[in-house]
């Protein structure tokens, strides 16, 4: 394990990556709205001092005249995604090893032969010059103490977007100043549970005894307390742990009350299910479908989940809109408005390792035709090519009012240079 771990957190990282493409948002309050323009999920330091806070609804917060300057945006993945991938490249090519922990968020081995302060100042500069994104590194002898770090690096503009927590003295009195609900993996709850023991700042934390610790909040609580005390119990995880599960849901840009809609809308979600599947090499086998009403609009309310039989392992995404869409139809009754529905896929093994005793489809020319629409859909953007069950006009989308273009990652969106 490295002696010093860091991470690495872009700022605001969906305003950040719109910014990127868009000098007007330069300097300028930017909000980008969950799915379906719902509520903020990310906001710019100026929006922030604006009052706008996280999960505020857009409908409700739109109208404030003192928000008029703030530019609102549409969550969009493709290019968050493709930024994140940008960012890991750079750091990957600058340093040992890094594990992605979210979208925004790289762990880093900073086992590397200079003075730290200035080579994690390089590394941000390193990402604002090729990727274009801003950022704030922190650092110490541990995972925890790394994130508690990069915490501080973001909330204290006088640290200049860098913390170093690898002195021991300079920890204990962050330690003090600091309540255990600032650290990595402790929650209320877990904070409330401390409290009633007069555990307030981190500094309590760490000298409670350690086997009250463990008893009150099991092995994890006992793992964060010695990161940090400074013993490391996390290594760097450069295998991605193989999924369990994984799932496609929206919620309807519109209530959908008719069958043919929704029949479209489970084929799409259960052909970008198959899509992240192949993706990391995965087969399915035990699809599940789920819609329901809006709880909190008027008129009868209806939730249902209707898992299938084991099926054959398969990532094509043909085979898994049938059973979708059959499950589906099961499921359907006439006269509801429905406000979201998904597909989920459990018991995912690796593609083409599970044995077939008595196939009934053909595993080699499936992946074939997958491989070949994959590769269309990189080429030339998602979505080029796809199955026809999953809709054209798709009126049921989810609405997104504001999304800005797939700069990177579609063909006909990225930016064009013309003569003045």
């Amino acid at each position: 394990m490295p002696a010093t771990y860091g991470l690495i957190d872009g700022n605001s990282f969906y305003c950040s990556a719109e910014r990127v493409f868009d000098p007007a948002l330069h300097r300028v309050p930017v909000v980008v709205l969950s799915n379906n323009d719902g509520c903020a999920i990310a906001r710019t330091p100026e929006a922030k001092a604006l009052g706008i806070r996280m999960g505020d609804p857009w409908h409700l917060v739109r109208g404030r005249a003192e928000l008029r300057p703030v530019r609102w945006r549409s969550s969009n993945y493709a290019l968050y995604g493709d930024m994140s991938r940008r960012v890991y490249q750079v750091l990957a090519e600058r340093v040992p090893r890094v594990e992605p922990y979210s979208i925004d968020e790289m762990f880093l081995d900073l086992d590397v032969p200079r003075d730290l302060a200035s080579f994690c100042a390089g590394l941000r500069a390193a990402v604002l010059r090729i990727a274009k994104v801003p950022t704030c590194v922190g650092w110490g002898p541990t995972k925890t103490i790394a994130k508690l770090a990069n915490g501080l690096a973001k909330d204290h503009a006088e640290l200049g977007g860098l913390c170093d927590l690898t002195d021991p003295a300079e920890r204990a009195a962050w330690y003090q100043r600091l309540p255990v609900g600032e650290v990595w993996g402790i929650g209320s709850r877990t904070q409330e549970k401390l409290a009633r023991l007069g555990v307030a700042s981190i500094a309590d934390f760490i000298d409670a005894d350690p086997r009250a610790m463990r008893d009150l909040l099991t092995v994890v609580g006992g793992r964060v307390q010695a990161e940090l005390r400074g013993t490391s119990c996390l290594p760097l995880q450069m295998m991605v742990a193989t999924r369990k599960g994984l799932a496609c849901t929206r919620s309807f840009g519109r209530p959908v009350t008719r069958w043919s809609e929704m029949r479209e809308a489970v084929a799409a979600y259960a052909h970008r299910a198959a899509e992240k599947l192949r993706a990391e090499e995965l087969e399915a086998c035990h699809p599940a479908v789920f819609m329901h009403t809006d709880p909190h609009a008027k008129g009868e309310r209806y939730q249902h989940l209707q898992h299938a039989a084991r099926i054959e392992p398969t990532g094509d995404s043909r085979d898994l809109i049938a059973e979708a869409v059959r499950m589906a139809e099961g499921l359907w009754r006439d006269g509801l408005r429905y406000a979201k529905a998904g597909v989920v896929l459990n018991d995912l093994v690796p593609a083409g390792q599970q044995a077939r005793l008595f196939a009934t489809r053909e595993p080699r020319a499936s992946a074939r035709t997958m491989a070949v629409m994959d590769a269309i859909n990189r080429q030339h953007g998602a979505g080029t090519l796809r199955p026809a069950a999953t809709g054209i006009a798709r009126s049921w989308s989810t609405r997104r009012a504001m999304l800005s273009p797939r700069y990177t990652t579609h063909i006909s969106e990225i930016m064009q240079a013309t003569a003045l």
